[in-house]
Order: C-alpha cells, then sequence, then structure tokens
C-alpha cells in the first residue's frame, strides 16, 4: 500500500527543510531539535499530577493521568520513545492524556534518565523501580496493584519489552505488555524493512545505530534486558500487543519479537497499519490513521484489564 497521502505531505515537508539527520549532529541539537518540533494539543482529562517514587538512584519523577476520580483504576506504566536520547514525561504528555482517556486506566508516565549521559542499565532499571513501585502501591495514586501493564512507544517499546523480561524472571505478574513500534534489535542485517525503509521514511537506520550506540555499552549488548532479541526463551512473559507501522525500519523486528513470543506459549496481537511511518502515533494531528491506532491500544489494554 502507498504511503498515506497526509504522511507523505509531511514527509515532502520534511525533506523541504533540509535539516540533518539525526545522527549528523550532536546529542544537544538533536534535543533541541525534538523540543522544538509541533506537538498535537494534550486535551482536558479528570486528574493530571506529578509525582515522584523510589528509584535506584534517588526519586523517579512521574506524572499520573486518569480521566476518573475512581481509586482503583487499572494501571499502564508508560514509558516515553526518543532513542532514550530525546523526549520526557512533557514530550509525550499530549500521548498519555488519550491514552488514559481512552482506555480508561491510571496512566503512570515515567522520567527515566537519558543517554548518553545515563546509558544502559539506568533507564532501564528507573522504568523497573516505578513498574515494581506500582504493583505493590498504586492505590496511593488512585490505581489497583493487582493489575498493571507496561507500554511504550520506539525506544519506550524496548524498555516495556525488557520490564515484561525482568517481570517475569522476577515473579511480577503483568496485564499485558503494549509495544509500539519497539527497538527490539541491535542487528540490523537480520530484517528486510531495516534495508527497505532505512532511508526517506523519517526514521533512518543511521539513526537507529547513532541511538542504540549512545544508549546500550558494547560490553552490554548481550543483555536482553537491553536488547530485548537477545532473549533465548520468552515463555512465561506477560502476553503482549504489538504495533508496527508499515513504512517503518523498525517493522520486522517488532513483527519477529511477537512472532517469537506466540511460538513461546505468550498471547500475542501484532498490527501493522498499513500506510505511515515510524512516529505516526504521537502525530495524530498530522497523520489521520494514527486515530484507528489509539483506539485499538485502548481496545487492548481494556480487554487485558477485564474492563
Amino acid at each position: 500500500m502507498p504511503l498515506d497521502v497526509d504522511v507523505a505531505a509531511q514527509l515532502d515537508l520534511l525533506a523541504s527543510l533540509d535539516a540533518p539527520a539525526l545522527s549528523d549532529g550532536s546529542v544537544a541539537q538533536a534535543r533541541a531539535n525534538y523540543d522544538a518540533a509541533p506537538k498535537p494539543p494534550g486535551e482536558p482529562i479528570e486528574r493530571v499530577e506529578d509525582a515522584t517514587v523510589p528509584g535506584p538512584d534517588g526519586e523517579v519523577p512521574v506524572r499520573v493521568y486518569a480521566d476518573s476520580d475512581a481509586d482503583d483504576l487499572p494501571v499502564v506504566a508508560f514509558f516515553h520513545g526518543g532513542g532514550w536520547v530525546l523526549s520526557s514525561v512533557d514530550g509525550h504528555d499530549a500521548v498519555c492524556r488519550r491514552i488514559a482517556a481512552r482506555s480508561g486506566a491510571l496512566v503512570v508516565s515515567v522520567d527515566y534518565r537519558l543517554a548518553p549521559e545515563h546509558p544502559f542499565p539506568a533507564p532501564h532499571d528507573d522504568c523497573w523501580a516505578a513498574t515494581a513501585w506500582l504493583a505493590e502501591h498504586a492505590d496511593r495514586l488512585g490505581g489497583d496493584p493487582g493489575r498493571v501493564a507496561v507500554c511504550g512507544d520506539s525506544a519506550g517499546g524496548n524498555l516495556a519489552a525488557g520490564i515484561a523480561l525482568r517481570a517475569r524472571d522476577s515473579g511480577l505478574d503483568l496485564a499485558l505488555q503494549a509495544l509500539i513500534y519497539p527497538c527490539i534489535d541491535d542487528r540490523q542485517d537480520a530484517y528486510d524493512s531495516m534495508r527497505d525503509n532505512g532511508e526517506g521514511y523519517f526514521l533512518t537506520a543511521a539513526d537507529m545505530r547513532w541511538f542504540w550506540d549512545h544508549f546500550v555499552p558494547a560490553g552490554h549488548r548481550d543483555d536482553p534486558r537491553a536488547v530485548p532479541a537477545r532473549a533465548d526463551d520468552l515463555a512465561g512473559c506477560a502476553a503482549a500487543y504489538i504495533q508496527t507501522a508499515q513504512y517503518d525500519p523498525l517493522r520486522d523486528e517488532g513483527e519477529r519479537y511477537g512472532a517469537r513470543l506466540t511460538e513461546a506459549g505468550v498471547a500475542t496481537e501484532v498490527v501493522r497499519y498499513p500506510g505511515v511511518v515510524h512516529g505516526f502515533v504521537s502525530r495524530w494531528h498530522t497523520m489521520a490513521r494514527a486515530e484507528q491506532a489509539h483506539d485499538d491500544l485502548a481496545a487492548a489494554l481494556r480487554r487485558a484489564f477485564g474492563t
């Protein structure tokens, strides 16, 4: 299927700006460009508040979202994308508002430490600390500690997959791992989509190498918490819901991970969205197909929570 018309228009606009690729600039430049890019408006919901949870090296900031004043909502621990280098709870604020509004869950967005200042395992450890705390104390925020899911987009999907592996090994039961076009593997040669979509579709193969090199020191590349594709056995992981995009270099690694989860006996649903590129879920103000992805994600969370 060809690119959606609105997606093609955005790619044409990006090409006309002749901006340097992420991998051609500094971390500071990449962050400035990301922060300056227009974001969709954040819709009003019942409750948005900042808090902290105990972390491995001090308090971890979180932002809590709920579109209800109930005190026993199912919980989504959300980890933002941005290549482990970019974004924050502010950068993904509008996304989390929509997840909370459409799913009826308490969304807790984790402001984990960023690479390269804090490479792996710091981002993973922050996300794990928040998830484990929620599984015991979510009631302090208005959530149900017995119903916790993890969710993330792109690099956040990598973190969610790594947390799901650690949860299995630690005996922590998760309701779902919802992975939105996740970064699963640093080995690019194994995936046709990395070759076919690695240039000209917003996220590039060179960008992904740049992100991985900032996030994971060479000595940690065999750790499945950092590179989930390295996991030898996926049996016993939380049920999975995976969204991929047709013109995304990460498409095939996400879909292959879903196939491996299914082969390991994990209930898994993989949905590929045609005509779109990496990042479309966060760009519903310019890419209309994101609306369906939002509805589908909310439905998957409601099914997992039994709501």
